[in-house]
């Protein structure tokens, strides 16, 4: 955003001669600047976030390319976000804890992973986060599926701004197999929907050799039993490093009959 500079200086008032204008100022008080509030609150907010992404780092690193793209990234959102709702309006100081961070978590848990699918990219979280951090991959790819035209457009900006190996399919969730072709190493989905539901719509994927990865918040144990009443899962539980959260890692699901 744009900030306004600060206002003029008022003219000055004539100095009086000899004799003339015994007790009066030489000259009026200097105007104060002029500060536009919305970019008062700007700066403060990208003052916030830089201190968020010192603590981000130290939870995750990243290569200075990688961190290049990320900032690239996050400039994106801001500017989107004042007329897209990407994220939650109170998450914003914690971008790159809340979001960035947590996002790339998920690569330590499958280092050999090069081809990754973000189902309900959304804001980009985590499909453009794993696209920036692979793009130093070769042969690396993510594909970012998402049901919603904005939100889908800034997916594509954001792949395009950061030149990263990302590819965005504009789909309802359930179609994402007809659009994703060739392998998967790994699928995941972040704030999407309930477990059972995830892995109906990952199923396909792990059945074609992709692992799961998904990040869960702290009512997890709840969410694997509701699951379980579906699907024959052997889960294997993170925790995660961003919060109180955990991410539910399946190799497998079997659909009880």
């Amino acid at each position: 955003m744009k900030q306004r500079g600060p206002g003029g200086d008022r003219p000055l008032s004539r100095r009086p001669g000899a004799g003339e204008g015994a007790g009066r100022r030489s000259e009026s008080t200097p105007a104060k600047p002029r500060i536009d509030k919305a970019s008062a609150n700007d700066q403060s907010l990208g003052a916030v976030i830089a201190a968020d992404k010192r603590a981000a780092l130290k939870l995750a690193s990243v290569s200075h390319e990688t961190e290049a793209r990320l900032d690239r990234y996050i400039a994106l959102l801001r500017e989107w976000q004042a007329k897209t709702n990407l994220v939650a309006p109170s998450t914003l100081p914690n971008l790159w804890t809340r979001h960035i961070a947590d996002s790339l978590q998920l690569v330590d848990l499958a280092p050999t992973a090069k081809r990754w699918a973000d189902l309900g990219s959304g804001g980009g979280f985590p499909g453009v986060v794993l696209a920036c951090a692979m793009a130093e991959t070769p042969g690396a790819s993510v594909h970012l599926v998402e049901r919603i035209a904005k939100k889908a457009a800034f997916l594509r900006e954001a792949i395009r701004v950061t030149a990263s190996p990302g590819v965005v399919h504009l789909a309802e969730i359930g179609d994402n197999v007809d659009r994703i072709t060739g392998p998967v190493d790994c699928v995941t989905a972040r704030a999407l929907a309930p477990l059972h539901q995830l892995i109906g719509f990952a199923e396909p994927l792990m059945r074609r050799g992709a692992k799961a990865l998904f990040p869960k918040g702290q009512d997890v144990e709840a969410e694997l039993t509701e699951a379980a009443k579906y699907w024959n899962i052997q889960p294997q539980l993170h925790q995660s490093r961003t919060g109180d959260g955990w991410i539910v890692e399946l190799s497998a699901a079997e659909r009880r009959s």
